[in-house]
């Protein structure tokens, strides 16, 4: 009898154990077919969320107090770069360590698609492409437009890299992608002058040559800010086929590219050979033969989605831009045309007119947006107070990843992902692992991170774009670092 209670006892306080560190699912949580713990059919619309709350369309801030937001983040933001505010002349000094602090040879083994580990004169090559040596004492950058969604690289190469040998989705040297219209300032060019080294708006990495055209910095930066435009609402469009010009011909525009209207065009005058009543006159930068930039006139259907201005930040709004993506396959730094989490959440926002860093670690922590930090002194009730508390839009980051808040059911906060996969426990305790790979919905409290913790117990930060009044300040003092 002895022996019984010992072992009884024993099982109690394993399970206790185990259940503070890794809860099972919900118990008022469902696993349908799919497997996709607590989600129905229902729930995979953003108008389930949106009427589920009260005053969904109230503005959450203003045009004015989101322009002071986005000029604090570019002042306050390292990972920001100002293009207008770059000397004339900058020093070699400052390019090579560009550079050198993405261009990095990896430590571990790479592998190839084929699972092949990469010998180290692949890495002697690509560090010789960089060609550091050419860069000159004082530089002039020159300036440019995209003209066709590009990716930015690590290296000057697309070769695909990978850190396991039996997964080729991730590829190492994926940073993101710039879209059409983005500026940039060209700092240095590749050993074969296929590719040149760039400074956009957010990010500082390698695009191939042949999607940018160059002009004046006046003429590039002029047409960022030109006016009136259309901002691209929908998960992307396209312009209108073109005969004449191959390379703006169905042009894909991802959310948030915003495109210049052609200011004054009659309206009853041709557009290579198309009346224009149906559509709006737009402005597209393409490249000449010679490199150089030209703006010519397309064509963007009226029944494309998009709008006049950025759309007005609310909860509603948020909803509705972050469900254009459900279902989108995930693509690690822009890849596979699409989208990973931090550039999924910034997208949609940036719909919005606000704007965020590019990778989750510098979101995570950006001094120029509103956090409630997380540290070791935040024990597992304080965490998941802080996730039932979590309020539309609010983003939840945990080491490497970035959700999206939407709502609760029955009070359990639920999260729109772009995602590899998610992991939680069944009702009789076992690990069941979900592959997702792309932009989905799960409730948040039953997710694993790992063996043994959740996603909550790993959270680092939430992100409130608010008000400051609204915004929670908890943890300020000791930043966390996904």
């Amino acid at each position: 009898m002895q022996l019984r209670a010992l072992v009884l006892g024993t099982f109690a306080l394993a399970l206790a154990l185990f259940g503070a560190s890794a809860p099972r699912a919900a118990e008022s949580l469902s696993i349908p077919a799919h497997a996709v713990i607590g989600v129905d059919e229902a729930m995979l619309s953003a108008a389930f969320w949106i009427n589920r709350l009260d005053d969904s369309e109230r503005v959450i801030l203003d045009r004015k107090s989101i322009d002071v937001q986005n000029a604090a983040l570019v002042q306050n933001d390292p990972t920001m770069h100002d293009l207008a505010a770059l000397p004339e002349l900058l020093a070699r000094q400052q390019i090579v360590d560009w550079i050198s602090n993405l261009s990095q040879r990896p430590t571990k083994p790479m592998y190839d698609s084929d699972g092949h580990v990469l010998p180290p004169a692949v890495f002697d090559s690509l560090n010789v492409d960089l060609d550091l040596g050419a860069i000159s004492e004082k530089l002039t950058p020159h300036f440019a437009l995209v003209v066709h969604r590009a990716d930015l690289r690590t290296f000057p190469t697309r070769l695909r890299v990978f850190s396991e040998p039996d997964n080729v989705d991730i590829d190492r040297f994926q940073e993101s992608a710039l879209f059409p219209g983005t500026p940039v300032a060209i700092v240095h060019t590749s050993r074969d002058r296929k590719w040149r080294f760039v400074i956009s708006p957010r990010y500082a990495a390698w695009v191939e040559d042949q999607y940018l055209a160059e002009g004046s910095k006046a003429e590039v930066l002029d047409y960022a800010q030109a006016q009136p435009y259309r901002i691209v609402t929908g998960a992307t469009v396209a312009s209108v086929f073109s005969p004449s010009h191959p390379s703006i011909s169905q042009l894909q525009l991802d959310m948030s590219v915003r495109i210049p209207l052609q200011a004054g065009w009659p309206a009853d005058k041709a557009v290579d050979g198309q009346h224009p009543y149906t559509a709006h006159v737009i402005e597209l930068p393409m490249r000449q033969g010679d490199g150089a930039l030209t703006i010519v006139p397309a064509l963007l259907p009226k029944t494309a989605d998009t709008q006049s201005d950025y759309l007005p930040l609310t909860r509603a709004n948020i909803l509705r831009q972050a469900f254009k993506f459900l279902g989108e396959r995930y693509g690690w730094g822009h890849g596979y045309n699409a989208r990973d989490c931090s550039g999924f959440v910034s997208d949609v926002y940036r719909s919005m007119g606000v704007l965020m860093p590019r990778n989750t670690r510098d979101q995570a922590i950006s001094p120029g947006l509103k956090h409630r930090l997380f540290t070791e002194r935040d024990d597992r009730t304080a965490r998941i107070a802080a996730a039932r508390a979590l309020e539309v839009g609010d983003l939840v980051y945990i080491p490497g990843h970035v959700m999206m808040a939407i709502g609760s059911v029955d009070g359990e906060p639920y999260v729109i992902h772009d995602t590899t996969g998610l992991s939680y426990r069944s009702k009789d305790g076992a690990r069941v692992h979900v592959d997702l790979n792309a932009v989905s919905v799960s409730p948040l409290l039953p997710l694993l991170f790992g063996k043994d913790q959740t996603y909550v117990e790993r959270m680092t930060s939430i992100v409130r774009i608010r008000p400051d009044s609204a915004t929670p300040d908890r943890a300020k003092e000791a930043p966390a670092t996904p």
